[in-house]
């Protein structure tokens, strides 16, 4: 596959979908990395550089019976049905594993994924976000002004408070000079 993906590090909400080309016994040593060495068939296939298995998902299609892959993306996914429509007969048509790579897998970390075999790609699309509204807040008490008044003078309870401190430590300090002297 020639196909090359570009994943930008301020990406967020995007959902892509590959098929598994792999007989259903061969997906389990393909989606998880080598105990021994650390190598991942998976990662390797993406074309990646580094992925958080976190968001991805893989599964057979099968497991989607009487609600189908469609349906999914849409409902389980959070991508809105008008944008999966062009794309619903393919999606409902797979058969097999399937692996979906949702942005967060990517960490934040810009790179080009070069899928090779056996990742198919079938699509990209994005997740439905909800509209943003600004309203009028409902209560009048949250209006009004900005207290903009200069400091308060201290009270004269705190300004005798700080003279009878000022003179204990004055006094303090003349009987240590005294004993001191003595």
């Amino acid at each position: 596959m020639s196909e090359q993906l570009h994943i930008s590090s301020h990406e967020h909400g995007i959902v892509r979908l590959f098929a598994i080309d792999l007989p259903d016994h061969a997906v389990a040593g393909f989606a998880e990395p080598d105990e021994v060495t650390g190598a991942w068939s998976l990662l390797k296939a993406l074309g990646a550089e580094k992925v958080d298995s976190e968001y991805l998902e893989i599964f057979p299609v099968s497991n989607l019976t009487g609600l189908g892959l469609s349906s999914y993306m849409t409902e389980g996914l959070g991508i809105a049905e008008a944008e999966i429509a062009p794309d619903k007969p393919q999606l409902d048509a797979l058969k097999g594993h399937v692996l979906i790579v949702r942005s967060r897998a990517f960490s934040g970390h810009e790179q080009t994924v070069s899928p090779q075999e056996p990742l198919r790609w079938i699509g990209t699309w994005a997740e439905e976000a909800a509209p943003v509204e600004f309203e009028q807040l409902p209560s009048g008490d949250a209006e009004g002004t900005v207290n903009t008044q200069t400091r308060r003078r201290p009270s004269d309870a705190a300004m005798s408070g700080r003279v009878a401190t000022i003179t204990l430590l004055v006094l303090f300090a003349l009987v240590g000079v005294m004993v001191w002297v003595a």
